[in-house]
């Protein structure tokens, strides 16, 4: 038995705060750009409640986004460990994409994390094409790996960031990635704080390895559960 196995779905958690504002699936559907059979299925763990759903979800219900995922106690802590390691090979990762951006989990087959690292590829051109920012407890560590950006906040000015600087922030800080160069914009962000290594534990549920294809292109792993029926 996983941890996982032991603590509350992140479904719950969006359910609960859904009916704390008695809100219908649809009125939720109709906030957040989701279809309402989507929403169904994250409410009733059928289907992960990845990264890009989990901010549309917050922002929709006006929501710190890390009171989604979280589930447990404040006391509910990664067991203490020696030794343990996970192993990334290229291109061999979780991939989550949307209209906005495409991130890459690696280590997500190591549960119970202290902190998430997420290989983004930021597409958003304006704050509006973003959908707006977004607040998580903790703080959050970024470097820009190619092209340049623009941290946007709602305490700061943006700040334009171009490959190989980086910068470590508050995450409680609403915040957001907006790429400034016309070539592509990757960056590495670690996040660190209470429940954001649930993100990925509960996507990890969802998806499948699928081997590198004849034309040599390396492995990806799918969101086999995020299709519509």
């Amino acid at each position: 038995m996983t941890r996982t196995d032991t603590l509350p779905h992140p479904g719950q958690a969006l359910r609960a705060a859904r009916i704390e504002q008695d809100l219908t699936l649809r009125d939720l559907a109709a906030r957040t750009g989701l279809p309402y059979s989507t929403l169904s299925k994250l409410e009733n763990g059928k289907m992960a409640l990845t990264y890009d759903k989990l901010v549309r979800l917050a922002q929709g219900l006006g929501v710190d986004l890390g009171s989604l995922v979280t589930g447990a106690q404040p006391a509910d802590l990664p067991p203490p460990a020696v030794g343990r390691r996970s192993v990334a090979r290229a291109g061999q990762w979780l991939n989550a994409s949307s209209e906005r951006y495409r991130h890459h989990y690696p280590a997500a087959d190591l549960l119970g994390k202290m902190m998430v690292p997420i290989i983004i590829e930021v597409t958003a051109d304006d704050i509006n094409s973003f959908g707006g920012l977004v607040r998580h407890a903790g703080e959050e560590y970024l470097y820009v790996l190619r092209g340049s950006m623009e941290l946007h906040s709602d305490l700061y000015a943006p700040l334009p960031l171009n490959a190989g600087d980086s910068v470590y922030f508050d995450s409680g800080m609403a915040h957001g990635y907006i790429r400034t160069s016309k070539d592509p914009c990757e960056v590495l962000s670690v996040c660190a704080g209470p429940g954001m290594q649930r993100v990925v534990e509960s996507a990890g549920q969802s998806w499948n390895l699928v081997s590198p294809d004849t034309a040599g292109r390396p492995a990806e792993l799918h969101d086999v559960s995020d299709i519509e029926t």
